[in-house]
């Protein structure tokens, strides 16, 4: 970057520009020194703003030093600070304006120097941190000018030059070598980049306003400026190439509103003259000739600035609209489509249009946005349209590929275009083309769903009129246009083959037609009119669909646009959006609380469309005056009754409780009159229950023909769907059913559908209860009862997690695991200043049960799987298995979560982490997670149990030489689990403690209650070593010392020889101790190891050790003298540091581990650690 020039420079420059004058030979050099690293602009606050007094710095410092004499007599002289032009970009466009008026002033006395500011400012915005020199030269032609030419580096010196020709100059920039590492104005990041772009561009526009009445036709000031601009943008410097593309290309924009202003120019003198030929005075002719001249003059002008295009056309932009560097490629597109579409005369056709198609298979996404942006331009224009059918035809299979475009905006941007192409004529896309791009209203993006939208909707949607000769009511046309839309839209859905997206459908024609999706009056009376009457209307199957559409409308008017399954959607409505969504509210609430009961009664017999039309009441506006409407609402909840009597299907159940809840969750009139209803409805449910279960339940037997299984399996779907949603406790219900499951199914119990229905009846009945402990447990009998209630529920879950059907295993599963959960919760927000649920804890079988069911319920593949063998079960099935799979453990995984059940009971969980990652890796990792933040150190022994519980049965597997069972793992995938266990210590020492506690554990578990014999001479869990070095790396460098100083303890008892195959773990997990202590790798420390039993190509290092000896607690000389140098003080010192707080044994036991244990008191003093062997 070139800072302001000092005085002295500026001095010099003026002599030398003096001595030009009288010597046109000379050369002249200005020497711009360097400030501050980095860029000017970001030193200086955008809020300073200095007086824009002269535009030139040198012709301004030479005005200083002729006056300098007189000025200095005046002691209330004003004091200007000199301002170049680059300082100039942040002072705002009217300090811009006067600045280079004061610069073409400059110019136009001295313009040689004025010309030289203006190229140091396009050196300086490039940020070139070096020195411009210049040179000037006599002609094109010299023959040793191209010698000069040239870029090329100086590494001894670190910097780089760059020769290049701006006629009559024959410039030298010099600059580091390290530029391009350097941030340059244009590619900062933030609101600077942004700014700095902004104020360029504007320094570039107004430069060429100022001078298109002046010097820009002078062939001096443009031939420099498009020489500077084209040999600066082929460098090969990244800084100069982006700054000087841009300038060049913002240049040519700035020429063409010169050209455009020149035509209009020449238009109107045009007119003018045809008018002054009308004339018959003698006087007309001359004033012709004076026109006709003016028109030929403009007509040059326009000339000479489309020849300037020309040249910066072909001398930048055909070199870099295909640059390495994406910024430059979009720029070059983004200018093109300006250039066509201000300056369709010049730059509209084939021979520009190509660079737009070619350059739409660019890998960057901007470059492709930039085309899609520019042709979108193009095609809003109808004048243009004509230029374009070519185009058009040579490029559209490119254009609907790229609605597939893996970057959103590309794709939205591209339909948009695309439905612009659509309106040029009918014939532009093809049925299929249309077909193919119609689908995109099903997409999962909203933006480019809604693009194909309004597609759709211009396409087949758009208003017909009406063809009937006789005069009808404009009711009557409004309500002939809908139905024929609302034909095409059911045609297009049916061939569209997508019968389960219909909220999608409706969600992406909302933005354009809003109007006609919410036209619920005409809707209702489509779907209410008799087929007799007023002709054939819509079939069976047409009036499923518009039912859907109805529903999908009024979800979408209440709600806004939040679908499942699709992004992009606006998260934050304005106030306006607000405003219009409560006024929607209002007008279903008042349609539909009249017109829903006579909708409910033609279309009772069909539970689909029921189901969907009992949801509108979800979206009623509660504060609506006509909400409070009872004698509306007595009618509609009298059609739910009516049509609950007649389907007792899952979805017609679920909509009926949910509208009921929203119904009767206000204090009004209306609120009442809904749970009147409600109750009446529970009322006789439960008589029709009771009286069905008292004939169906003799002694200890379920007697029931198949006709009152039926109606109590209904009538159990009706009270457990309305349990789910409403507080039934008044009815008693846990007490009515759970005579159910104390029957035997050996001895003739209830069907599973039945027990199914019961149980989640009975878990919900508890879960209320537990809710609403704060209000209805008011002395201690009650909270004994419902401890009485849950122990019952508990111990009839246990034993149906033994039956013979799965499906009531897993609902007696997820029974059992919700009431404990919910139970739980209670007990951590119960206030004790009120009664509340009695602490209760499930029983040692029940929890063994529980464990059991995930072990063998869950964790199944398909090797394993019984069921899969029988049959080949299709993908929505086993999708659906692994759902309910993932249910199950997530409610296992809840109750040692919150306490349920032991901390150690979750090994049985994590031990299949890595093999069921695939399946249950998030839940399992989300369990790990809270149990550490519960107790991180039981945690990490939870961890080491999973481990060593998976060892034990390896070893147990291998020692009894049986097949295989499916439960063990492999040695090479325990230790993987063991590698991903320890990358979940992330901050080592956060989890210090941990780590530590997980190796003191496993150096007990594998040499304690081990004795030495000649039969067993290695611990049986030996090989467990390798799997505990796993988390070597995660200890800190002076816990390692320790736990190989606690390793040496527990092997100084026994005979250890190292070079025997039976010991390498321990060598193994030796290594990994002392690698990282001494900052080396496992691999070399185990060569290390076993070099002192090679003595012809090592030495040892062993004092007093002649030959390898072996781990013995026997005394030798060697451990005799390192005996002298143990210090007791130190010992204490470590032994407090010491995590596993072993106790220090007497100095007569002392005495002989001190041959193969490490001195504590060394280890602080040194950062290796040397062993006796």
């Amino acid at each position: 970057m070139i800072p302001e020039q000092t005085a002295a420079a500026a001095t010099r420059a003026s002599k030398q520009k003096k001595n030009s004058r009288d010597e046109a030979s000379s050369s002249a050099a200005v020497n711009h020194s360097e400030d501050e690293s980095g860029n000017e602009n970001r030193q200086k606050s955008a809020r300073r703003r200095k007086r824009a007094h002269a535009g030139s710095e040198n012709v301004k410092r030479k005005r200083a030093k002729a006056s300098g004499s007189s000025r200095a007599g005046c002691s209330h002289s004003e004091n200007v600070e000199a301002v170049t032009l680059f300082e100039v970009l942040t002072m705002g466009r009217s300090a811009m304006q006067t600045v280079i008026d004061d610069w073409i002033e400059a110019y136009l006395k001295d313009r040689d120097t004025s010309l030289l500011d203006l190229i140091s400012f396009f050196i300086h915005c490039s940020g070139c941190k070096g020195v411009v020199t210049a040179e000037m030269c006599q002609s094109r032609e010299d023959r040793h000018l191209r010698s000069k030419m040239v870029e090329e580096l100086d590494e001894v010196s670190g910097l780089q030059y760059k020769k290049f020709l701006a006629f009559p100059w024959i410039l030298t920039v010099t600059w580091p070598l390290d530029t391009d590492s350097v941030d340059y104005p244009l590619i900062q990041s933030g609101p600077e980049g942004r700014w700095f772009f902004s104020e360029f561009c504007d320094f570039l526009s107004v430069l060429v306003s100022q001078c298109q009445h002046s010097v820009i036709f002078d062939s001096y000031l443009m031939n420099t400026l498009i020489s500077l601009l084209t040999e600066l943008s082929d460098s090969l410097v990244r800084a100069f190439r982006h700054t000087c593309t841009l300038a060049a290309v913002k240049l040519l924009s700035a020429l063409v509103a010169v050209a455009l202003s020149l035509s209009v120019g020449i238009e109107n003198s045009q007119k003018l003259y045809q008018v002054q030929r009308t004339k018959t005075r003698q006087r007309s002719n001359v004033q012709q000739e004076r026109m006709q001249k003016k028109i030929s003059e403009l007509q040059g002008k326009r000339a000479e600035i489309e020849s300037m295009m020309d040249i910066i056309f072909k001398g930048v932009f055909l070199k870099r609209y295909r640059d390495v560097l994406p910024e430059i490629r979009s720029i070059c597109m983004e200018e093109l489509g300006l250039w066509m579409k201000l300056y369709s005369s010049a730059f509209l056709n084939d021979s520009y249009l190509k660079y737009m198609g070619w350059m739409m298979h660019d890998k960057i996404p901007d470059v492709r946005l930039k085309c899609v942006l520019g042709l979108k331009g193009l095609y809003v224009d109808p004048q243009l349209l004509p230029k374009l059918d070519l185009f058009t035809s040579r490029f559209k299979d490119r254009l609907i590929s790229m609605t597939l475009d893996k970057d959103n905006e590309v794709a939205v941007q591209t339909m948009k275009l695309l439905l612009l192409i659509s309106r040029t004529s009918d014939d532009a896309l093809s049925p299929d083309e249309y077909q193919l791009l119609l689908k995109f209203v099903y997409c999962s993006q909203r933006p480019l769903a809604a693009a194909a939208g309004e597609l759709l909707f211009s396409r087949l949607l758009k208003t017909v009129t009406p063809t009937s000769d006789f005069e009808i009511n404009e009711e009557e046309v409004h309500k002939q246009q809908t139905s024929t839309r609302l034909k095409a839209l059911l045609q297009f859905y049916k061939e569209s083959e997508l019968h389960t997206h219909v909220m999608y459908l409706v969600d992406s024609l909302w933005d354009v037609g809003a109007a006609l999706l919410k036209d619920w009056p005409t809707l209702t009376s489509i779907l209410l009119q008799d087929p007799s009457s007023q002709g054939p209307g819509p079939t069976c199957a047409e009036q499923a669909v518009l039912v859907e559409i109805l529903v999908a409308s009024v979800r979408q008017a209440a709600e806004g646009p939040s679908l499942a399954g699709r992004s992009g959607a606006k998260k934050v409505m304005n106030a306006k959006e607000k405003k219009i969504q409560h006024d929607d509210c209002s007008k279903l609430t008042d349609h539909f609380l009249v017109v829903l009961p006579k909708l409910l009664s033609k279309f009772s017999q069909s539970g689909d469309s029921v189901a969907s039309l009992m949801k509108i009441p979800q979206f009623f506006l509660p504060d609506c005056p006509d909400a409070d409407n009872t004698q509306a609402v007595s009618a509609l909840t009298a059609e739910i009754g009516a049509v609950l009597d007649l389907h007792a299907g899952p979805d017609v159940l679920e909509a009926a409780a949910r509208t009921y809840l929203s119904l009767c969750g206000g204090e009004t009139a209306s609120s009442s009159v809904a749970r009147d209803a409600r109750d009446s409805l529970v009322q006789r449910w439960v008589d029709q229950l009771t009286a069905l279960l008292a004939d169906s339940l003799k002694g200890d037997s379920f007697s029931a023909d198949e006709e009152k299984t039926g109606d109590i399996l209904a009538t159990l779907k009706k009270l457990r769907a309305f349990h789910n949603c409403h507080n039934l406790l008044r009815w008693n219900l846990f007490e009515l059913l759970s005579p159910l499951l104390s029957v035997e199914s050996s001895e003739g119990g209830a069907p599973p559908e039945v027990l199914l229905e019961e149980l989640q009846c009975l878990s919900y009945c508890m879960i209320w209860s537990l809710n609403t402990s704060t209000d209805t447990l008011t002395s201690r009998e009650k909270a004994v009862t419902q401890r009485l209630q849950l122990r019952l529920f508990c111990e009839r879950g246990h034993r149906c997690l033994s039956h013979s059907d799965p499906r009531v295993q897993q609902q007696a599963f997820l029974g059992v695991c919700d009431v404990l959960t919910a139970h739980s919760y209670q007990l951590q927000v119960w206030d004790p200043s009120c009664f509340g649920p009695l602490l209760y804890t499930p029983s040692p079988k029940l929890q063994r049960a529980l464990s059991t069911f995930v072990c063998t319920h869950i964790f199944t593949g398909p090797d394993c799987d019984s069921q899969s063998g029988a049959r080949e079960s299709s993908e929505e099935e086993k999708l659906e298995d692994l759902h309910k799979r993932r249910n199950m453990l997530a409610a296992f995984c809840k109750l040692i979560v919150h306490g349920v059940l032991e901390m150690s009971m979750a090994a049985e969980v994590f031990m299949y982490y890595m093999k069921h990652y695939n399946e249950f890796g998030d839940i399992i990792k989300e369990a790990l997670c809270r149990t550490r933040q519960i107790d991180k150190i039981e945690s990490a022994r939870t961890l080491v149990l999973c481990l060593q519980q998976l060892f034990a049965r390896l070893k147990c597997e291998q020692e009894s030489g049986g097949r295989a069972h499916p439960g063990v793992q492999t040695f090479t995938s325990i230790k993987e689990l063991a590698r991903r266990f320890a990358l979940t210590f992330g901050d080592q020492v956060k989890f210090r403690e941990c780590v530590v506690m997980i190796h003191r554990n496993g150096i007990e578990f594998v040499f304690n209650e081990f004795s030495q014999t000649p039969e067993t001479s290695t611990p049986p869990y030996l090989s467990y070593l390798p799997i505990l070095s796993e988390f070597s790396s995660k200890l800190l460098k002076l816990d390692k010392k320790t736990v190989f100083s606690y390793l040496q303890r527990h092997t100084a008892e026994h005979v250890i020889d190292l070079r025997e195959e039976c010991w390498q773990p321990l060598l193994y997990y030796r290594a990994s101790l002392l690698a990282a202590a001494e900052g080396e790798d496992a691999v070399s420390h185990i060569s290390s190891e076993r070099k002192p039993y090679l003595p012809s190509r090592s030495k040892l290092k062993l004092e007093g050790c002649k030959s390898p000896c072996l781990f013995s607690p026997s005394d030798s000389k060697a451990a005799k003298a390192r005996k002298s140098s143990f210090s007791p003080s130190r010992q204490e010192k470590t032994a407090d540091m010491d995590p596993f707080s072993v106790p220090v044994e007497p100095p007569a036991k002392r005495s002989n581990m001190e041959g193969s244990v490490l001195s504590p008191g060394n280890e602080a003093d040194d950062d290796t650690v040397e062993v006796e062997l």
